[in-house]
């Protein structure tokens, strides 16, 4: 048994706050944060909006897409930083407002920016092992709340949204395989001290961040996943179609693409529209890519990301 993904979704809150609009709020300028970023503008949810409502709007597009009954879903992983609560979780709390009562599994995956792989991969887990059939897997992140507005090197780079797909078991391979990896020792690199329950609670619940390091430990792992998961697969980079990666920084993605050998023509980036949504951001570029016409059934595609932990890993598929 396999599992294939049937219909992609996504949402992105109404406002928009441009390069232009920070250079008021921060000492920055629109060409250094493209120069450095490759990033336009970013969405921000509204005051109403919660983590669950974006994922809400993402999941029925992607139900919509994929031509299922809500009741089917029997199965629910929400990749997020930034849920809602402590709990319940963001996903016991969209299997509400989706109307499941149907008792299956619902829970959150933290894994910062790799989160979506993460909840990918589990549940390919589930569905190979017979233990689902019908997967709803979705990123969603309202990282404006987390971000501070007066630190011009990390409020130019997040954004909110919101991204879904669903998961079935097919007897025709979707998911080939799936790499996760992590390492604490990076946790310091990239971090939200305060928040939790821990000793650090009363400390900053905004995120703080080694940029440069970032960047170089970024470029290091992605580079050595996309070797592990083509040698792992007997496979070579010209069987690569196209790369759907974490939307972090256009230098990274670049870097990532060159690897492979990829044209940017075969790389789907939306870091411009919608700068780091962490989770959200690689089922926000896959769902941007098919409705775009851009993906086609039977290519080959490769996922990658990582976040904050430090994470990373890749899903490598059969669309």
């Amino acid at each position: 048994m396999f599992s294939r993904i049937t219909g992609t979704g996504s949402y992105l809150p109404a406002k928009i706050l441009t390069n232009h609009d920070l250079e008021s709020m921060v000492e920055t300028s629109h060409d250094w944060i493209v120069s450095r970023t490759g990033i336009h503008q970013r969405h921000i949810a509204a005051d109403d909006e919660s983590t669950s409502d974006l994922a809400l709007q993402a999941s029925r597009r992607a139900i919509e897409a994929a031509g299922i009954d809500p009741q089917q879903i029997d199965l629910i992983i929400v990749g997020t930083t930034t849920p809602d609560m402590v709990f319940p979780s963001t996903a016991c709390l969209l299997q509400n407002k989706l109307g499941i009562h149907s008792g299956g599994p619902a829970f959150d995956v933290q894994a910062v920016c790799s989160g979506f792989i993460y909840a990918l991969s589990t549940a390919d887990q589930f569905i190979r092992s017979g233990q689902s059939k019908c997967a709803l897997v979705v990123g969603a992140e309202t990282m404006s709340r987390i971000v501070d507005w007066t630190d011009r090197n990390t409020c130019i780079l997040f954004g909110d949204g919101a991204g879904a797909v669903i998961l079935q078991a097919s007897e025709t391979q979707g998911i080939i395989s799936t790499h996760l990896h992590a390492d604490g020792g990076y946790k310091d690199m990239l971090t939200v001290a305060g928040g939790g329950c821990g000793v650090s609670r009363s400390g900053d619940p905004r995120i703080q961040m080694d940029g440069g390091s970032v960047f170089k430990f970024a470029v290091s792992v992605l580079d050595s996943i996309v070797e592990e998961t083509l040698s792992a697969n007997g496979m070579q980079k010209a069987d690569i179609d196209w790369l759907v990666p974490h939307q972090a920084n256009i230098r990274i993605i670049q870097a990532t693409g060159k690897k492979l050998g990829l044209p940017m023509e075969r790389v789907v980036v939306t870091v411009d529209r919608h700068g780091n949504t962490s989770a959200a951001s690689i089922p926000l570029a896959l769902d941007t890519a098919v409705r775009e016409g851009r993906i086609q059934r039977g290519e080959t595609l490769l996922m990658e990301g990582v976040g904050g932990g430090f994470t990373w890993g890749s899903v490598l598929l059969r669309w």
